[in-house]
């Protein structure tokens, strides 16, 4: 695929802004990002980023906006999402490549994520006809008591490299149709991919009279982000990214008692029973430590091998790592992609490096490629749960290989670390898969059992505990954290009695 070719179908020139509020912002002030190919280390395209007066009026734009917006039904907010499903739906063969091609994860994943968006589309739409409210039962006679659930406001959504484009689809779908109008910041690693889906977005949105539901803010944390996090208009602030990004991120909303959803590291371990079917669970820790080039917040970074099955899992994940094709990620027979950046490639080397001096042994892999890019072979690392760097999260191709003896030190080490996003436990033994999903069992946010721990479904609620922040996006009722809760009471009586007995009487 001609990578200028797939740019131009999106509309994405050598040059493009990288602000739009009520309208695209024709020469945002900003300063100039180049967005490079991490399979090459060549530019694909400059972007104009914005400025702090260039946030105003996005963010002008979104609060204009949602007073409106609020008041629209919600089922008709749907529709408009609905429209947008079936945009991307025409897009999504150059949108995936795209995701491929600046992101670096290969296509058949890139095509995943733009897939993504369209079910959450889909999801959204249904929802828009079901943002309920219970009803309960009054103490006093003749008074009906309900909630009910409003649009919250402007939402700030803050993205990931490693998801461009469907991350920000679960905040931003979710929180339009519950009425609220959505302040995109990208990562900077990504901008085209943003700047290609809110092209999409924006022709629907104005097609409807609603242009400002989306607006997009490409700029520097110090100029554009600061600012987004400190801003009173903006009711919640949904941040996916490291733990230290979160850290500041709850700081400043928590400030100003803005509300947040953070989905930050993930540390996520797998554990795998002497009973477990090991060709279902070599499969598995293949795509969840290798998928995205270990540079998912799912990635597999430790797994636990009961000692009976050790050495045999051992050999089958080494056969199978010396199969694993690396190169372009638009080829469709490569399995893993390049790394983001040369930074992410020195973290990894320095990584290893860390876990052989902590006692590890590298037993495959874990060099980098002489070739253009920002490639590396995956590596495995037999390692013991007491090494420090065990507890970090090191976001590159990196899997721990950890003995165990019986359950109960499994599970207590693969909780003892800081982050708690995603888990799983591969057995055919009942008994061993409801210990690890009861209250004594995994801590994390996402358990399962037999398949990996990366590709959460939109239907579940997504995210994590500890360090992981805490946050719930996508599906079941995380719709709740995009809206506010208003319990009403109504009293159709001539009387006024109080609750809990109490008379007042002049």
């Amino acid at each position: 695929m001609n990578p200028q070719e797939i740019l131009a179908r999106l509309g994405i020139g050598e040059w493009s802004p990288g602000a739009c509020g009520a309208a695209w912002l024709d020469h945002p002030g900003g300063g100039e990002l180049l967005s490079y190919n991490p399979s090459t280390g060549e530019p694909l395209a400059r972007v104009a980023m914005a400025s702090a007066e260039d946030y105003e009026q996005v963010a002008a734009a979104a609060q204009e906006t949602f007073l409106r917006w609020r008041m629209h039904p919600a089922p008709k907010r749907g529709e408009v999402i609905r429209q947008i499903g079936l945009a991307l739906r025409e897009h999504k063969q150059d949108l995936g490549a795209l995701v491929s091609l600046e992101m670096g994860k290969i296509l058949a994943e890139g095509l995943g994520e733009v897939q993504e968006m369209i079910d959450m589309a889909d999801f959204a739409v249904g929802l828009s006809r079901q943002l309920y409210g219970a009803t309960m039962q009054s103490e006093r006679p003749q008074h009906r008591m309900y909630e009910q659930w409003h649009p919250l406001g402007p939402v700030g959504v803050i993205s990931s490299f490693n998801f461009p484009v469907a991350v920000w689809s679960w905040n931003a779908f979710i929180a339009a149709v519950c009425g609220d109008t959505v302040i995109w910041k990208p990562s900077s690693e990504t901008p085209l991919c943003a700047i290609a889906v809110q092209r999409i977005c924006r022709r629907v949105l104005e097609d409807n009279g609603w242009p400002g539901v989306f607006t997009l803010a490409i700029g520097r944390g110090s100029s554009v982000g600061e600012r987004l996090l400190a801003d009173p208009r903006v009711a919640l602030i949904s941040a996916t990214g490291s733990c230290q990004m979160g850290y500041r991120v709850a700081e400043v909303v928590g400030r100003r008692l803005g509300r947040t959803i953070l989905e930050l590291g993930g540390n996520n371990g797998v554990i795998i029973e002497p009973d477990a079917d090991l060709n279902l669970a070599l499969r598995a820790v293949l795509f969840g430590a290798v998928g995205t080039a270990g540079q998912r917040c799912t990635t597999i970074r430790r797994i636990f091998l009961h000692r009976g099955i050790a050495a045999e899992f051992t050999d089958r994940l080494k056969h199978a790592y010396s199969q694993i094709r690396i190169g372009d990620p638009l080829d469709e027979r490569t399995v893993m992609g390049p790394l983001a950046n040369g930074a992410a490639v020195e973290d990894m080397l320095d990584g290893l490096r860390r876990a052989v001096e902590q006692g590890g042994e590298v037993i495959c892999g874990g060099r980098r490629l002489e070739r253009p890019g920002n490639f590396v072979e995956p590596a495995l690392v037999r390692a013991r749960a007491d090494m420090p760097i065990v507890r970090e999260e090191i976001f590159a191709p990196i899997l721990y290989l950890i003995e165990y003896q019986d359950l109960e030190e499994a599970i207590r080490w693969h909780n003892d670390v800081p982050q708690g996003l995603s888990s799983a436990i591969f057995t055919r033994n009942l008994i061993a898969a409801e210990t690890f999903l009861s209250a004594r069992g995994s801590d994390c946010g996402i358990a399962n059992v037999n398949i990996g721990t990366s590709g959460a479904e939109i239907g579940g609620a997504f995210g994590g505990e500890k360090e992981t922040g805490g946050g719930r996006e996508a599906g079941s009722d995380a719709w709740k954290a995009y809206m506010r809760r208003q319990t009403v009471t109504i009293n159709w009586s001539s009387d006024l009695p109080l609750a809990q007995g109490i008379r007042f009487e002049i």
